[in-house]
This record gives C-alpha cells, structure tokens and sequence, in this order.
C-alpha cells in the first residue's frame, strides 16, 4: 500500500473516451505497444472525459506562453494486464542494466531491483481499493514539444529508474543546463497544475485529475480539503 491509497473511491461512471490526439503532440506507435504489451478494447489513448477536458486547458495554457508548443502524450489509459507487462519488463531491462541474468540475482540483489522497479512502476493490482493511477484512466503521461517539433529536454527519459526522474532533481543544481531542464519541468508542472491536474512526486512526467494520488495530493497541501477519488480501476 502506498500513503495514497488510504483515499475512499466513489467511482463516478464515467466512461473513457478517446482523447482528441489532433490537439496534441503523440508518440506513433505507442511506446509500450512497441514492446509488445496489448491493451485488448481500448487504445492506450484514452481517458475519462473530465481528465480530457483538463488536458485540453493544460494545452490552451501553454498555447499562451509558448505558441505552437505542444504537450505530447506518451501514455494514458493502461489496463492491468499491460501495468503487470510493464513491471515484468522493467524488471527484466533492470537486471540486464546490472549485466546479470535473473537466475544470477542473490535475494538482495532481487530485493534491490524490485524496489528500483516499484519506485516508478505502481503495483499491478486487482484489488478495487488500490487500483495502479494509469488503470483508472486518470493518469497521463506528458512532456514537452517546441515549435520546431522537438522533443523538449527534461533532463532524463520518461520511465527512467533513477533519481533523475524526480521533478525537483535538477532544482538546486547551478549548472546552466541543469536550470534549463529544471524551467522545462516546471513549465509543464504549472500548465497541468493550472488545469487542475497534480504531479506524482516521484515522476515529473505522470499527472492525474481525480484519482487517489489526485486527492491524497491535493488534501496534504490543504487538510481541510477531505477529497475523495471519484475515478477507480477499470476493467
């Protein structure tokens, strides 16, 4: 269990749909489809209808302080059999990063890769009352585009298992380059935040709008808020 997922869930029925990738920058083919994970009925490109709408704000907030930049989707929707591909996956790419083979591994060589999988990789489980973010169609994972259609640099690849992945990771750093990925990051952060989304503290690409991390999140930076969640796994 993560702090988190202490909030109750009042699923609200709201179905996924698909997100208008017109308004947006998209990686084609899906990351995770190109490594073989199948999503079954729904695209990964899908999510509920209020978390679209708040994304299509984020898009319009960051039109006005950088025309023709877009926010690029890289994932969304991610039912529970692809979080389980995923976390398999991760494991797998961890062990060989090490130059070992899993057969190789030592219990606390094990142990230690599975907390490096688990810091980033939310657990795949089926119980309703601890969904992964992604599994509730509420979570989106975003970066930056220019005007050039570039990649914008954050400083470490989406998914990475390391602590560059934390949003504030470069915030002290008195490297010109450093700075630079730090403004990118926290450019992205205040068109989301603006939009109602928040961040996972860990990860400065994911961003959800009501979920359970979404309202642990906003409740610890305003206690008397009290929110629950209002979006719980889907099938």
């Amino acid at each position: 269990m993560r702090a988190y997922h202490q909030i109750p869930i009042f699923e609200c029925g709201e179905p996924l749909i698909e997100i208008p990738l017109e308004l947006f920058a998209v990686e084609s083919p899906h990351p995770y489809e190109k490594l073989g994970a199948t999503y079954g009925e729904h695209s990964p490109y899908c999510l509920r209808q209020r978390v679209i709408e708040s994304l299509i704000q984020a898009q319009s907030y960051l039109d006005v302080l950088h025309p023709k930049w877009r926010i690029q989707i890289f994932d969304a929707y991610r039912p529970i059999a692809v979080q389980q591909f995923m976390v398999d996956y991760s494991f797998a790419q961890a062990v060989q990063d090490r130059g070992l083979t899993e057969v190789e591994l030592s219990p606390n060589q094990r142990q230690e890769v599975w907390e490096a999988v688990y810091a980033i990789w939310a657990v795949p489980s089926l119980d309703e009352k601890t969904p992964p973010p992604h599994s509730t169609g509420a979570a989106v994972d975003v970066t930056l585009v220019d005007d050039a259609g570039q990649i914008v640099n954050m400083g470490s690849p989406i998914d990475e298992m390391s602590e560059r992945s934390h949003p504030d990771y470069y915030a002290n750093s008195d490297r010109q380059q450093a700075q630079k990925y730090h403004a990118h990051r926290q450019l992205l952060r205040s068109v989301m935040l603006k939009a109602g989304f928040q961040r996972n503290p860990r990860e400065w690409w994911h961003f959800s709008v009501g979920d359970q991390m979404w309202a642990w999140l906003n409740n610890q930076s305003n206690p008397a808020n009290h929110l629950t969640a209002y979006y719980g796994r889907l099938v």
